[in-house]
């Protein structure tokens, strides 16, 4: 392997974990969420392996529109909608269907004058506080767009859980009563289930689900990893020994002396920093594989390099391959070492990092 980090995309995981996300969904729908280039995997490669999906979910337009022109023809939902007329055109050049959650938007459709009759998903705002109109101003809203002209093919509702990783959540609870209590008597098809919601305990009952962090075989929770859930890792970020060093004994290693030898040591250098997505809040002792064993940092993560004592290992040389996560180091711990989530991981991989896709 040369020096340079890679991640490398398991499509057949990814396939396997669609599969789980159905067999947990039912007789629900799969709107896969690819946003954010599906959170570091790959936005075009992701989408094409993933083409069993009902529908694909993307927070811009710029990401709807890369996905149509390589070639992705099923259902395509801008999660945040557009916000101009320029984007409302393109968004209808390319089929697009549309969220609403503001009334600027129901004023853009209604000044549009264009033939396009989108499907539309209405998002209520059930206790995020991010998105969404109040549950009371709903009906209002949906007697706004049905006046539409040219109507909406079609409406649809949905609404985000902002503590379903917290599993049965009292929050949860009261969120999915206020989303039921405003559509009960409505006849439009509702999404609520995101990757937690759709693990979670509580009963959430949904013609569409809309899993991101599930896909990639990263968990939404807390208390465990994507294995329990019955999914497999998507991304292994691999790298390789560039140095190794001897240490002696009360020697510092990297910035700001941070680590500082016990015993006489055996460093190895690893091409991988936080200008490739590596948090530099990675504690010391953090663990990483190196030819399948684990081994800690030692000191602080750099731009481009990270040292490791591999004192205890034998045979360590420049090559030896790294694995940073993936099979054998779920991203889940590395995550908890750094003080995030493996979303923010996943999502931080940089454009540097070269993305090779193994494709079933």
């Amino acid at each position: 392997m040369s020096g340079s980090i890679r991640a490398v995309i398991d499509t057949n995981a990814l396939q396997h974990n669609l599969s789980v996300v159905r067999a947990r969904a039912g007789s629900a729908r799969v709107m896969a969420v690819v946003k954010a280039n599906a959170y570091g995997h790959g936005l075009l490669p992701t989408a094409l392996a993933l083409q069993a999906a009902d529908a694909f979910g993307v927070a811009r337009l710029e990401e709807g529109v890369a996905l149509r022109a390589g070639g992705i023809t099923q259902p395509i939902v801008l999660l945040e909608g557009v916000f101009g007329a320029e984007q409302l055109e393109e968004a209808a050049r390319q089929r697009l269907q549309l969220v609403v959650h503001d009334v600027s938007q129901i004023e853009l459709l209604e000044c549009s004058g264009g033939a396009q009759r989108f499907v539309l998903w209405v998002k209520i705002d059930t206790g995020m506080n991010r998105l969404g109109f109040p549950p009371g101003e709903s009906a209002a809203v949906l007697e706004r767009l049905r006046r539409l002209s040219p109507a909406p093919s079609e409406l649809r509702l949905l609404t985000h859980l902002s503590c379903a990783n917290e599993r049965d959540d009292a929050v949860t609870r009261a969120q999915v009563q206020r989303f039921r209590d405003a559509t009960r008597s409505l006849p439009y098809a509702v999404s609520i289930a995101n990757s937690a919601g759709l693990f979670g305990a509580v009963a959430l009952g949904c013609d569409w689900v809309r899993p991101g962090i599930a896909l990639y075989g990263a968990s939404p929770f807390d208390d465990c990893i994507a294995a329990d859930l019955g999914l497999e890792p998507v991304m292994r970020l691999e790298s390789s020994v560039i140095a190794v060093r001897r240490v002696a004994r009360g020697e510092r290693v990297g910035y700001g002396g941070a680590w500082v030898a016990k015993r006489d040591s055996a460093i190895a250098v690893i091409a991988a920093g936080y200008g490739d997505g590596l948090h530099r809040s990675l504690g010391g002792g953090a663990p990483v594989l190196i030819d399948g064993r684990r081994a800690p940092l030692a000191g602080r993560v750099s731009m481009d390099m990270m040292a490791v004592d591999v004192s205890e290992l034998a045979g360590v040389r420049v090559g030896t391959p790294v694995l940073l996560w993936g099979p054998g180091l779920a991203v889940e711990e590395v995550a908890r070492n750094a003080g995030t989530i493996p979303y923010e991981l996943l999502c931080a991989v940089s454009q540097r990092v070269r993305l090779v896709v193994n494709r079933a």
